[in-house]
């Protein structure tokens, strides 16, 4: 359980890393709405929505380290049940990672400006995240089917709990998903689109990660 805070301590570190890199390195030019503004020592500002999914990130990845925190210690707990996790959980896993390498797939060719590409990608990875999202739904189908209610013990409730929060933080990113999408399927110039592709992609890399720590988790106090 150690290893999964220190995991998602490290996530935060990357979320740190990537703001200071495209502060460093961000190119006006290339951007949706940047900020006009230039200091004085020459450094241009962040797009408001980098800087916005960066916090935003933060703020997750702490609520994400604080349920974390208190699945273990609910552990201690003398009613506390090992999980029967199902075994559709590593399909989903699988599906999702499919998903990260489709987003990024979608933002090399984006940078690219190739545009056929761009929505293959956007669409294989949109499909491959509902592929995602249905194969969770399975797996609350199965644990309710074996008898694992919400509320028949905290352990059941955590998995309910936090594959939950997860598949929601994705609905979210399914939202600008699908406006980004809407507007490459209307023939949209690809600079127009770029940055929403890249922060689209972040975001899918970030949930990925996030997944990969629940997963080993809830695989801790499997039965």
């Amino acid at each position: 359980m150690t290893y999964a805070l220190i995991f998602l301590g490290g996530i935060m570190a990357i979320i740190v890393w990537w703001l200071v890199r495209q502060t460093v390195n961000v190119k006006p030019w290339l951007e949706q709405r940047p900020i006009e503004i230039v200091h004085g020592d020459g450094a241009l500002s962040l797009p408001p929505v980098k800087v916005g999914l960066g916090v935003f990130l933060a703020v997750a990845t702490s609520l994400f380290a604080l349920l974390i925190s208190a699945y273990h210690m609910r552990m201690m707990g003398e009613d506390w049940t090992r999980l029967a996790v199902p075994r559709v959980l590593w399909l989903n896993t699988a599906v999702l990672i499919l998903a990260s390498v489709a987003m990024q797939w979608t933002r090399v060719a984006a940078r690219w400006g190739q545009l056929d590409r761009v929505k293959n990608g956007l669409i294989a990875g949109g499909a491959l995240t509902f592929s995602f999202l249905a194969g969770q739904l399975w797996a609350w189908q199965q644990m309710d089917a074996a008898g694992y209610f919400l509320t028949a013990n905290p352990a059941y409730s955590f998995f309910y709990l936090l594959t939950a929060l997860h598949g929601l933080h994705l609905l979210g990113g399914l939202w600008v998903w699908a406006r980004t999408t809407a507007k490459v399927l209307r023939g949209v110039e690809v600079g127009k689109v770029r940055l929403s592709v890249e922060l689209c992609t972040v975001y899918w890399h970030y949930l990925l990660l996030v997944w990969l720590v629940l997963f080993a988790v809830l695989l801790h106090t499997h039965t």
